[in-house]
């Protein structure tokens, strides 16, 4: 390998102490650039103080192990590797040294339009991060994106939480964003594989996929998708419709036959109730019914399948440390 250190080593580790947040630019982020960096060319051993950039072999740059993302617009790229041809690279990509080898941390689509534009060096700043940091910072650079796919983003978020058995709070606080931005991410990985693939390809969008949420069976869900697409169902169309399923199913369950009339003469939902059942709905993505009397008294149904699904609504609503329950049925 052709790159341009001098015995370089593995610093993937973190200065201990040092509580790193997110929402802030790379470089409170990551600290100064690296100062024992070497530039090309020279045969010394002696490290070149005051150097914070330098021209690193295309193929001496290793691809970051936490990109989420998946698909790269080859338009864009190509857009991009025309801009660098023509005025050249104006920022660095951002890269750290794991085992003797340079490991991009940030800016993979300068190196994919700098490959594109059949360029043999890149313009690159050596940093200091660990694991953790790098998976973080990979998934912000990315949520700032918008053309990055809410599937991507949700597995990049439980890729985070398995790998450091941390909860969504905890992710929440290191990234500075909402915890509910992630929840209703992630929660787009339970749907059945037909959806995910409809959302990634972006046929459907996270909201219509969302609202499909408190639908309990899986045919049903899927069937419902595809009737999106067919009749080009906005999100708000998606929810009266899946609502409507539901009511529909209730209905079924207690043993009413429903037919125009008994429609007609049900008392109707407040549009008030009917909004914060669909939110409640959207929350713990199953089927929720709010009764309120005159004396602003009344109750609140959440309905669920099976005790897997009990037990997911439990930790919803803040049982996650309760011994589990043994469910009837």
């Amino acid at each position: 390998m052709t790159n341009a250190t001098t015995n370089p080593t593995n610093t993937s580790k973190a200065p201990a102490g040092k509580d790193r947040r997110l929402g802030k630019g790379l470089a409170a982020l990551l600290g100064e650039p690296m100062d024992d960096i070497v530039p090309p060319g020279e045969t010394n051993n002696a490290p070149k103080p005051g150097v914070q950039s330098l021209e690193l072999p295309i193929d001496s740059v290793e691809a970051n192990p936490f990109q989420p993302r998946r698909e790269f617009n080859p338009d864009e790229i190509a857009s991009l590797a025309e801009s660098i041809k023509n005025h050249q690279q104006l920022q660095p990509i951002l890269v750290r040294i794991v085992d003797g080898r340079y490991q991009l941390i940030s800016g993979e689509r300068r190196l994919r339009a700098t490959i594109h534009a059949g360029l043999k060096t890149i313009r690159a700043e050596v940093r200091e991060a660990d694991d953790r940091l790098v998976a973080e910072l990979a998934i912000i650079e990315n949520l700032q994106r918008k053309d990055l796919n809410a599937i991507e983003k949700a597995m990049s978020f439980k890729r985070y939480i398995d790998e450091h058995k941390c909860k969504q709070d905890d992710l929440a606080r290191r990234l500075s964003i909402d915890r509910s931005t992630i929840a209703n991410l992630m929660r787009l990985l339970e749907l059945p594989q037909p959806i995910v693939e409809m959302v990634t390809s972006g046929e459907l969008t996270a909201g219509h996929a969302r609202a499909l949420l408190p639908i309990g069976e899986v045919e049903v869900q899927v069937a419902t998708a595809k009737k999106i697409l067919e009749e080009g169902w906005s999100v708000r169309k998606t929810e009266t419709g899946v609502a409507e399923l539901l009511r529909a199913e209730e209905d079924s369950d207690t043993g009413l036959k429903v037919t125009n009339v008994s429609r007609q003469k049900r008392k109707p939902v407040p549009p008030h109730i009917e909004a914060m059942q669909q939110e409640m709905r959207m929350v713990f993505g199953t089927k929720v019914e709010i009764k309120a009397s005159a004396r602003s008294r009344g109750k609140i149904t959440i309905h669920f399948s099976d005790a897997e699904e009990f037990e997911r609504i439990r930790g919803l609503l803040g049982g996650v440390n309760r011994p589990q329950l043994r469910v009837a049925g």
